[in-house]
């Protein structure tokens, strides 16, 4: 079962690789604003869900992929844990 920690750098280790263009470099943490910041826009949010979603096999309602959940990996951290991944 992975800790916190691990699934924040799982997050981390995806939104880096995915979207390396944005950050341009820029290191980013689990309290990094990804969504007010402008780093993720709508569109990769569905594509950070959809990695979420097989990563930790659980479906992410839409009613929970709100900016707010999406804003940091440990955002994210949160809501899969709401969301029973263990």
């Amino acid at each position: 079962m992975p800790d916190d920690q691990q699934i924040a750098q799982t997050i981390l280790d995806y939104i880096t690789r995915e979207y390396a263009d944005a950050l341009q470099g820029a290191p980013i943490d689990p309290n990094t604003p990804l969504i007010s910041s402008g780093l993720i826009d709508s569109l990769s949010m569905v594509s950070l869900k959809m990695f979420l979603d097989q990563t930790y096999c659980v479906r992410i309602p839409d009613a929970e992929a709100s900016a707010e959940a999406f804003d940091s990996a440990s955002a994210l951290v949160a809501l899969l844990r709401r969301l029973g991944v263990k």
